[in-house]
């Protein structure tokens, strides 16, 4: 039996940063929107290039299996030496590996850095949107929670049969739909936030699904969809989550931002482990911003990924505000 199972993307990610870039501020009356820049038609020096592995599939389940839990991953690797990269390091990280390999290339992100430590990324999908029915090995699939990440294509419909499989087998469910997702709309989302136990997204999202409104009204809108727990964060601002008596906000310290790559992924998972811990908000939201900031600290989605010995380590010194309100 698995504490969680993670399906989602893997891809093979290219950090790349370089002094050269430009970074450009358009304000319109929709806001504030900034763009990477480089000198059209010039070769680049790059500084520093570093390859690790990423998606959200094997982020989150690295974070899970560093704190302690008993983790697989479910998705779909391609042929070569990238998906073989991605198996060797899930299967050093202790990952158990429930994927199917198919004919293509794995996925694939080029990460560009900016002077604001905010990042660009070019990501090719690949394989990652062919999960299909027939690759799920149903028989294995014994575990307490799964945590459903962004998937797209073939890959969404395969997810929302595994939906409908939890369901069955009173299996619980985290989702952490992306922008990618949120775009299309809540009619298409609809029939998997209505199975899950906890939904994670950030402000953004949230809006898209809802529409705009202040955090405790994008909160009850979602809640009303069937999730027993939503957590909307926002960045450097406050969090906000509502369960079924409460709503609690914190305020994450400030920490100097290196690299905001794999910061949604650490905290969602990480949040989902204090829930399996103590089945406590309070400790799963502290647990969520220490790992979470410790991998916008550092370059990479999981290089800086903390066991849970090193979380509690860094707990102790942590000073959130933290508020509870009782919902009426």
């Amino acid at each position: 039996m698995y504490d969680v199972i993670t399906v989602g993307s893997s891809t093979v990610d290219v950090f790349a940063r370089t002094r050269f870039s430009e970074l450009i501020k358009i304000i319109d009356p929709k806001g504030e929107t900034d763009f990477l820049a480089f000198p059209s038609g010039s070769k680049i020096l790059i500084d520093e290039l570093e390859f690790t592995t990423g998606g959200g599939g094997t982020n989150t389940a690295v974070a899970l299996s560093r704190l302690g839990h008993k983790v697989a991953f479910l998705g779909k690797l391609g042929t070569g030496t990238n998906s073989d990269f991605i198996h060797k390091n899930l299967k050093k990280e202790k990952i158990q590996l429930l994927c199917s390999h198919g004919k293509g290339n794995a996925g694939y992100s080029v990460i560009l850095d900016t002077l604001e430590h905010d990042r660009t990324i070019l990501t090719y999908k690949g394989v990652n949107d062919d999960l299909r029915h027939d690759d799920i090995p149903y028989k294995k699939l014994k575990t307490k929670w799964f945590y459903f990440c962004s998937m797209l294509e073939e890959s969404f419909h395969t997810l929302e049969r595994l939906a409908e499989f939890a369901r069955q087998h009173k299996i619980k469910i985290a989702f952490n739909p992306s922008t990618y997702l949120a775009e299309k709309g809540l009619r298409h989302l609809k029939y998997i936030i209505s199975r899950i136990e906890l939904l994670v997204l950030n402000r953004e999202e949230a809006s898209l699904l809802v529409g705009k409104d202040s955090m405790e009204g994008l909160l009850f809108k979602l809640k009303s969809l069937g999730p027993e727990i939503v957590v909307i964060t926002d960045g450097k601002n406050d969090l906000y989550i509502i369960d079924k008596k409460h709503i609690y906000t914190a305020k994450p310290p400030f920490v100097k931002v290196v690299d905001a790559t794999g910061a949604g992924d650490a905290f969602a998972s990480s949040f989902l482990s204090g829930i399996l811990r103590k089945n406590d908000i309070e400790f799963a939201i502290k647990l969520g911003i220490v790992n979470s900031q410790s991998v916008i600290m550092h370059y990479g989605a999981k290089n800086i990924l903390l066991t849970f010995r090193e979380a509690m380590k860094t707990m102790k010194k942590l000073k959130v505000k933290m508020h509870k309100k009782k919902i009426k």
